[in-house]
């Protein structure tokens, strides 16, 4: 079989949030603009039914209904990767089903959740799924809540499973990576690697990377557009600088909340009605959610995406990295114990 790599997934993919009426249901007329917002500023495509657009949180009929949403509105000007991912193989089968005849460009599958699977069955879910796809998969690789898919599945299902075109890559692990690439790359040079952590974009698109499907890129496109750009041309001083703003703004929105309520609030700072999300929250959570929006808020107009809140903002609003690396430690010590 002819692999063509000119067919890859590449650039930036939003994993778009979505905006919530009064009543906690879809807006569809606020998903309408805001697909036209994100595409007018320039991202590559859209990932709807992502971690960031809560897919847990919606039925299945509600999961469908958005893609149905997203993909007419589209209306081809940017690919669609459709998040299709279910609690089993039978129903995300049919969600493949589903979006194929939507016209969706691919769908991304995260790796089964909440039974811990060892490698093989994480390669026997893939390929069920693989082998009854009528539309392209990729894979989703997110240790922290999902079963990790390892280099040698990664490799065997490239192998096997022509459907499979692509993974996303959430560990934000820079040396997995890249054994990734050097292992599944040669055999198959239109498979796509797209990472989804935004803290290490740059990077990852130096050691060949295709893209991304970043969240920050659904809040502030400009930035994770354009860091994509100065990277791709070679212009790397300008991208050091951008990714290093790029990460003060993502550790804001993904440390200082649950995720993702961090990058729900920071969009209404950019003239969105998103409502609440759907996860119940104490009176104590939502006064922190409430002093994150004025905080975000800043963070945003110092970058002039946003007006500066009510009152004004501190004279300086830079985070303390060893604070920032404190939390970050914690973070990463909780989903372990998780894990």
């Amino acid at each position: 079989m002819t692999h063509d790599p000119s067919h890859r997934l590449h650039g930036i993919f939003t994993p778009n949030i979505v905006p919530l009426d009064d009543r906690g249901e879809i807006c569809e007329a606020e998903l309408r603009r805001y697909v036209d917002w994100l595409i007018a500023r320039g991202v590559h495509g859209l990932y709807p039914n992502g971690s960031t657009g809560e897919f847990t949180r919606f039925t299945a009929e509600e999961r469908r209904r958005i893609i149905e949403i997203i993909v007419e509105q589209v209306a081809g000007r940017v690919p669609v990767l459709a998040g299709a991912a279910e609690a089993n193989a039978r129903e995300t089968i049919r969600a493949c089903e589903h979006y194929h005849r939507l016209g969706v460009r691919a769908v991304a599958i995260v790796s089964p959740f909440y039974y811990k699977l060892t490698p093989a069955g994480v390669f026997a879910y893939f390929r069920e799924i693989a082998d009854h796809s009528p539309v392209d998969v990729t894979l989703y690789n997110i240790p922290m809540f999902a079963s990790p898919i390892d280099l040698a599945t990664v490799r065997r299902l490239a192998d096997e499973c022509p459907r499979v075109v692509a993974i996303k890559d959430s560990s934000g692990d820079l040396p997995h990576m890249m054994r990734m690439i050097a292992a599944v790359r040669p055999a198959r040079p239109d498979f796509s690697f797209l990472t989804g952590w935004d803290a290490a974009l740059m990077p990852m698109l130096l050691i060949g990377c295709d893209g991304g499907t970043n969240a920050t890129s659904g809040v502030v496109p400009e930035i994770t557009r354009k860091l994509y750009d100065l990277t791709i041309s070679g212009q790397l001083d300008a991208a050091r600088d951008l990714q290093y703003r790029l990460l003060h703004l993502f550790d804001a929105m993904l440390y200082s909340a649950e995720f993702p309520e961090g990058f729900r609030v920071a969009l209404s700072s950019r003239g969105f009605r998103v409502g609440h999300g759907r996860q119940p929250k104490s009176a104590s959570q939502q006064n922190e959610l409430d002093q994150l929006a004025r905080q975000l808020q800043c963070l945003l107009a110092a970058e002039g995406f946003a007006e500066e809140p009510r009152g004004g903002c501190p004279a300086t609003s830079e985070v303390d990295p060893e604070q920032v690396a404190r939390i970050v430690q914690q973070v990463v010590g909780r989903l372990r114990d998780q894990a």
